[in-house]
């Protein structure tokens, strides 16, 4: 056995080191097979094109969709909640931007969006 004093970021540490004979072969590392590729997500219907509002509602923050507030037909006014989305552990509403009535909601709960994303209209 040898023995070592070795400093890591100013600590000092007396380390022993036990040596190996001649005839000594370390084992192999395990090798991981190689991951398969997940399958491509078949993409998303679109959700009520034909009655999309011209008020889009947008996600203000990156995250996920935690739940839907608000139905299609339902009306709505300036600030109230149209979806929650989850981000950084916080629950955040993105509101209607003015009174008006759902036309479409365009996205589902866990799905992951970006900040700026529509995930509603409103007539």
């Amino acid at each position: 056995m040898k023995n070592y004093t070795i400093t890591v970021n100013g600590s000092v540490y007396d380390v022993t080191v036990e040596e190996k004979g001649a005839g000594f072969t370390p084992a192999a590392a395990p090798v991981a097979a190689p991951a398969a590729a997940p399958a491509p997500k078949p993409a998303p219907a679109p959700k009520a094109a034909a009655g999309a509002g011209s008020i889009e509602v947008k996600a203000g923050a990156a995250g996920k969709v935690f739940k839907i507030e608000a139905n299609v037909g339902q009306s709505v006014k300036k600030g109230d909640p149209v979806v929650i989305i989850e981000a950084m552990k916080m629950e955040i509403p993105v509101v209607a931007p003015e009174d008006g009535t759902v036309a479409s909601i365009d996205a589902a709960v866990g799905d992951a969006i970006e900040a700026g994303a529509v995930l509603a209209t409103l007539n």
